[in-house]
């Protein structure tokens, strides 16, 4: 791999998005125990693996609880103070935070805090069709659908800055299909909104493949 392609990869930034306030659990679903951790914790360091910098973590609702489960880790941390709106308004604020940066960030990925299968490799395959489809937009594809995980590259980071609160990145996507490529990530639409989902979660042996996560 070039120099070229490492110095522009280091200028792909990646956005945790960790502000929701998991009303369907019960509980703030980025404190869950998982792999030893916290899920805010296991995916943050997910990110942290990955090519992608810099890493910023959105945090909004339970804030003050979650803030200490990575405040070590050598990411920053933006709060969003609107994330009652939605997860538009957590988009926002990390896209004002990266406007804020002196270097130049060509590209960034958006990752949401609760798909525990989300591993590195993902991520960078995400970035290794950017540089090698020459797409503007990278989504993983999964049930169907496409979604985050997703590259933007900048020529999109307008559109992700003033989404409505109740959007999220996928709107964009959905906008602008004859600019995405797709990876797969077939364990993509598992995601932890409730009790019965984190229950599956540490109780299923995935190395079978097989279960209903309707």
């Amino acid at each position: 791999m070039t120099q070229k392609i490492e110095t522009e990869k280091s200028r792909i930034a990646i956005m945790i998005l960790a502000a929701g306030a998991s009303t369907r659990m019960g509980t703030p679903k980025q404190l869950l125990l998982y792999q030893g951790r916290s899920l805010v914790q296991y995916i943050t360091e997910i990110a942290i693996a990955s090519v992608c910098e810099p890493v910023v973590v959105v945090l909004g609702a339970n804030a003050e609880q979650i803030r200490p489960q990575i405040h070590e880790l050598p990411v920053t941390i933006v709060e969003n103070l609107d994330w009652a709106f939605g997860m538009g308004s957590s988009i926002k604020t990390g896209m004002d935070f990266l406007y804020s940066l002196n270097q130049k960030i060509t590209a960034v990925v958006i990752v949401l805090c609760d798909q525990p299968f989300l591993s590195p490799e993902i991520i960078n395959q995400l970035v290794d069709a950017y540089h090698t489809t020459q797409k503007s937009i990278i989504a993983c594809e999964y049930a169907e659908t496409l979604g985050v995980p997703a590259l933007f590259s900048h020529q999109f980071f307008a559109e992700l800055a003033n989404l409505p609160g109740n959007s999220g990145a996928k709107k964009v996507i959905q906008n602008n299909l004859n600019q995405v490529f797709s990876i797969p990530f077939n364990l993509g639409n598992i995601d932890i909104d409730t009790p019965s989902d984190y229950e599956k979660l540490n109780n299923r042996d995935w190395g079978l493949g097989t279960g209903d996560w309707g």
